[in-house]
């Protein structure tokens, strides 16, 4: 592989610097088209900011793929986005895909789409991806000989993964560099597994998407003067799921899927604990809140942004370290890595009390209506005092019923 260091260097070089260099043209098409981010109650920035840096990020790696092709046609480079290297594998519709989950994000951006036509776009883009090839077929068995043939259920399977991926980025996307620096972190993280198994065109993808995120990341970090937004959000999930199946397509062992989602274990988290959260408030599981990580770690913990963002940093890294320790070494020890990984990383998310609700449904008796509450209005306190107290009740008669029975 010491050959692959100057195409990857040109790969990377020419995503970050075109990322860098038009992010202030992203700012003005956002602003022309009215995609701003104004300050209220559910966002932290305190000034309008454009939102469409997706469009720097884009066009990093459009430019990143011209350099690779460029590079292997004229210059020598090892053969990379061909379907010599991956049998079945269609480029043309994998690139497809990107374009029509950053194309979801943008209209997003602008005429701010409900759940389900979003949901269409993302899914849209997941089956294209899909019907160019990318899906695992085969499921090794990590303690045995052996392997799972997942058929037809592959299709599915792979697209719910996709979508999955391109939202846990999105959520998470709530302080200025957040989601950029997360992505470029697992990126780099991804490119070095993709690099040591072999796999030249997830390394190819992961590299450029490395150097992209890496230009953005300037004009994106506190006090950021342009965010992701959408577009920008959705592509990078997208893309870190697209890199993680490129690694195991067709065939992986149980464990090596694992590592994708350690890598991405800190949105992965964030969001779960977002789900949990909600359905413990009895609240509809797309209502935002301010429960998330970052919201926790700024409004609980008191960091400011900047260090909320360098703690998720460090976080991500030590998690990103253990997924390239897990491939170092045997079946076992690798579960047990994980483990640990999981565990740690739960305690943290329970220690930060993001599985408790911040909000409640509360009666107002002087509307008549049943209102959603925040935590930190004094209502909420009263719902939450009656919800311990209904608990209890609950436990009481289990207990009774409990001893009747004895």
């Amino acid at each position: 592989m010491d050959e692959l260091w100057v195409p990857y260097l040109c790969v990377f070089g020419s995503a970050l610097i075109t990322a860098f260099a038009t992010t202030p043209l992203a700012k003005r098409i956002a602003v022309s088209l009215g995609a701003i981010d104004e300050p209220s109650k559910r966002r932290i920035n305190d000034k309008p900011t454009p939102r469409m840096g997706g469009i720097a990020v884009l066009l990093g790696l459009i430019v990143a793929a011209i350099v690779q092709y460029v590079g292997t046609s004229v210059w020598g480079w090892p053969v990379v986005f061909t379907s010599s290297v991956h049998e079945g594998l269609n480029y043309r519709l994998l690139a497809a895909s990107f374009l029509v989950v950053f194309a979801t994000g943008a209209i997003d951006d602008v005429v701010q789409l409900k759940p389900i036509p979003k949901l269409i776009g993302q899914t849209l883009a997941a089956v294209l991806a899909v019907s160019g090839g990318l899906v695992i077929g085969h499921i090794v068995n990590p303690m045995g000989p052996g392997e799972t043939e997942l058929g037809i259920f592959g299709y599915p399977i792979t697209v719910i993964y996709l979508v999955a991926f391109s939202n846990i980025i999105n959520l998470i996307d709530g302080l200025d560099g957040l989601a950029s620096g997360i992505a470029c972190i697992s990126s780099a993280t991804m490119a070095v597994l993709a690099t040591m198994a072999g796999c030249l065109d997830a390394a190819a993808l992961a590299v450029a998407l490395c150097g992209a995120t890496l230009g953005f990341l300037p004009h994106n970090f506190h006090p950021a003067s342009i965010f992701l937004g959408d577009c920008g959000a959705l592509t990078l999930g997208f893309a870190l799921g697209t890199i993680s199946l490129l690694n195991v397509r067709r065939m992986a062992g149980l464990t090596t899927i694992l590592i994708p989602l350690v890598i991405a274990a800190v949105p992965i988290i964030d969001t779960f604990s977002a789900i949990v959260r909600r359905k413990r408030a009895h609240v509809s599981v797309g209502q935002a809140d301010k429960g998330h990580l970052h919201h926790r770690l700024i409004l609980q913990q008191g960091y400011d942004q900047r260090q909320a963002v360098l703690f998720i940093y460090g976080w991500t890294v030590l998690l990103c370290a253990g997924a390239i320790a897990m491939t170092q070494v045997p079946v076992v020890p690798r579960i047990l890595i994980f483990l640990v990984l999981m565990v740690g990383s739960f305690a943290i998310a329970s220690h930060l009390r993001l599985f408790e609700p911040v909000l409640r449904h509360h009666y107002n008796p002087d509307t008549d209506q049943d209102e959603i509450v925040a935590y930190g209005d004094p209502a909420f306190q009263v719902e939450e005092e009656r919800e311990v107290a209904r608990r209890e009740e609950r436990r009481e008669e289990l207990v009774e019923k409990l001893s009747l029975k004895g």
